[in-house]
């Protein structure tokens, strides 16, 4: 396993939408290990192939308290003694959203935009189809916080980020923001 580099906005590659995966072979396998040891190394509770420079529909996911260090209540919580029945890390290879009902506003953020987020609309409950690493086909119905990470995943896999889900104003507003932090990023590098 090795840490990939996580791409940021406005790299071009984040708007690509990945091709299919054909063949689940080694170099798939490795992939998801590699991306799975990235969401963790950054903190994040999903990947998407795309975000580290990768053509491939292939996402991995995790939501549990353990992986993003709070507890249910926002606190953090104890190396020892935490227990958590949620479903751990999720590959996903070709995955797609089948059905999907109701709407849901809540806050988002994203690796590849460091320091911003949002609230963005998404649909409450959702159901996708993805293949594991085994090969099997897999259904799995979501609903909050997981619903919206295979959302914003899958999106990424389409070339889409979540500031692209909003108003437009909004979408404005944030993009200058981040564009004013990437030239202080460039002007603090210039003058080293």
């Amino acid at each position: 396993m090795a840490l990939r580099k996580i791409l940021t906005y406005p790299d071009p590659f984040l708007r690509k939408k990945c091709a299919p995966v054909e063949e689940i072979d080694g170099e798939v396998l490795k992939l998801l290990d590699d991306m799975a040891e990235t969401m963790y190394g950054a903190r994040g509770v999903g990947l998407a192939a795309s975000q580290i420079g990768v053509d491939k529909r292939v996402a991995v996911i995790d939501i549990s308290p353990r992986n993003t260090g709070a507890d249910e209540e926002g606190e953090e919580e104890e190396e020892e003694g935490t227990e958590y029945e949620g479903p751990g890390l999720i590959e996903l290879i070709n995955p797609e959203i089948i059905s999907s009902e109701g709407q849901v506003i809540a806050e988002e953020a994203c690796l590849s935009i460091p320091g911003f987020t949002s609230d963005v609309k998404r649909k409450q409950r959702v159901v996708i189809e993805a293949y594991d690493r085994e090969g099997r086909l897999m259904e799995i119905e979501a609903s909050e916080l997981l619903a919206r990470v295979f959302q914003h995943e899958i999106d990424h896999l389409d070339g889409i980020l979540f500031i692209d889900r909003l108003p437009r104003l909004k979408r404005e507003l944030i993009k200058r923001k981040i564009e004013k932090e990437l030239g202080k990023e460039e002007k603090r590098y210039a003058v080293l």
